[in-house]
């Protein structure tokens, strides 16, 4: 019924093993920022259709590389930056950190 009345919208048809994890919802800008592997999307509360803005954010090509000489599958989705952490830090930026595959890192970003 929501997607009838386009009241609502997939952010991924398949999930594809995107491990939505982390979630930040800021009612006063009416968004949501979720933490998602490789991903951190944008949602506007106050428009739904409206496509989501997304950061691509993934592991290094070295430590991704590093992940697989250790066994981990890359198939599997083990060596991905998988975003945990979605914390506000002031009013124009967000403090985010990922599991880096297997080496973890974290980065301010800028809101606007």
């Amino acid at each position: 019924d929501l997607m009838k009345s386009n009241s609502s919208r997939l952010l991924l048809a398949s999930g594809d093993g995107m491990g939505f994890q982390a979630l930040l919802v800021d009612e006063d800008r009416g968004w949501l920022m979720v933490g998602a592997k490789n991903h951190i999307f944008l949602l506007h509360l106050d428009h739904p259709s409206r496509e989501p803005e997304k950061i691509f954010w993934p592991a290094s090509r070295e430590q991704v590389e590093h992940c697989q000489l250790a066994g981990k599958n890359l198939e599997q989705t083990d060596c991905a930056n998988f975003i945990r952490l979605l914390q506000p830090f002031n009013r124009t930026h967000v403090f985010a950190c990922g599991t880096g595959s297997y080496q973890p890192v974290c980065a301010f970003i800028q809101l606007g």
